[in-house]
């Protein structure tokens, strides 16, 4: 098993953790969340917990920001040599999960590898939300297409876009239910080297199209090997407050891949804090790479 490990940057940082929350640093702003992996006890004085911009706070399936003045409506960080938009969202997220960043290192050095050979390199990105792994992709030399249901982040994974300096890159925005986008590119005939999931637990297409992981994850990965390119270079697939382990996606994996021939890795992703160096876990991914004998 493989821990994808994010360090601190100059404009994220995990700063401690513990007691069911956690203290990050985006660029200048400081945030606390609550965080159901940090079981153990906080490390820095509850002085410096109080040295926020700004707490979210939970009451029964709610919950809600308690701001200061000094947090604007949005504010711009890099990470990974890329640029986000931040806000702070009613679901305490930010629009970005900076664990992932480890994950996109890794797509761009299978991606670059092959582009420096004259090859292009086709992405699907399914669940894409706010667009790291897709510009990362894309900034690497890819072709990207980038879909999701949530018309806020497609939008704003095209101001990121724009924020980062990848305008000229090819990356196609699709506002769409991803079962549905699969469907159609089978009939099309269209694919892809790499294919890239992030899944949620729960969530709603376009159309109000209810998605349950637990009824619709396997009939849509059934699907998957049918856009994959004679030549597909990754699937990848991530998991955020899941149920399941890294076990049960890389077992799902090998059973959607059948007798092709590659291998599957799988692990944790996490992120290290500054004040006592523990990892705080935040997902869990499973990886589908050829062997160097692979043939479709």
């Amino acid at each position: 098993m493989l821990v994808l490990i994010t360090e601190k940057s100059s404009d994220y940082e995990l700063l401690d953790s513990g007691s069911g929350e956690k203290l990050e640093r985006y660029g200048k702003v400081i945030l606390s969340r609550p965080d159901p992996q940090a079981l153990w006890p906080k490390s820095l004085n509850e002085a410096e917990w109080k040295k926020v911009d700004a707490v979210f706070t939970r009451s029964g399936t709610s919950g809600k920001w308690e701001v200061r003045e000094t947090v604007k409506d949005s504010w711009e960080i890099s990470l990974a040599g890329l640029k986000f938009s931040l806000q702070l969202l009613p679901s305490k997220h930010l629009g970005l999960f900076p664990e992932q960043s480890a994950q996109w290192k890794w797509l761009e050095e299978k991606i670059s590898k092959r582009v420096k050979l004259g090859k292009p390199v086709s992405v699907l990105n399914l669940f894409a939300y706010t667009g790291g792994a897709s510009l990362a992709c894309a900034k690497a030399g890819a072709s990207v297409v980038h879909v999701d249901a949530s018309k806020f982040a497609v939008d704003l994974a095209n101001t990121n876009m724009k924020i980062s300096g990848l305008s000229d890159r090819s990356i196609r925005f699709m506002v769409d239910d991803a079962r549905k986008f699969v469907e159609r590119e089978i009939k099309r005939g269209n694919k892809y080297d790499v294919i890239l999931m992030d899944p949620p637990i729960y969530g709603k297409g376009l159309k109000k199209e209810v998605w349950k992981i637990e009824e619709d994850l396997m009939p849509l990965l059934s699907r998957i090997k049918n856009i994959l390119s004679s030549d597909m270079l990754a699937v990848v697939l991530n998991g955020y407050a899941s149920v399941y382990s890294g076990i049960t996606y890389a077992q799902i994996l090998e059973t959607m891949m059948g007798n092709l021939k590659g291998e599957v890795s799988h692990g944790e992703l996490a992120v290290r804090e500054s004040s006592a160096g523990r990892l705080l876990p935040c997902g869990i991914f499973a990886r589908w790479t050829p062997s160097p004998s692979f043939k479709k």
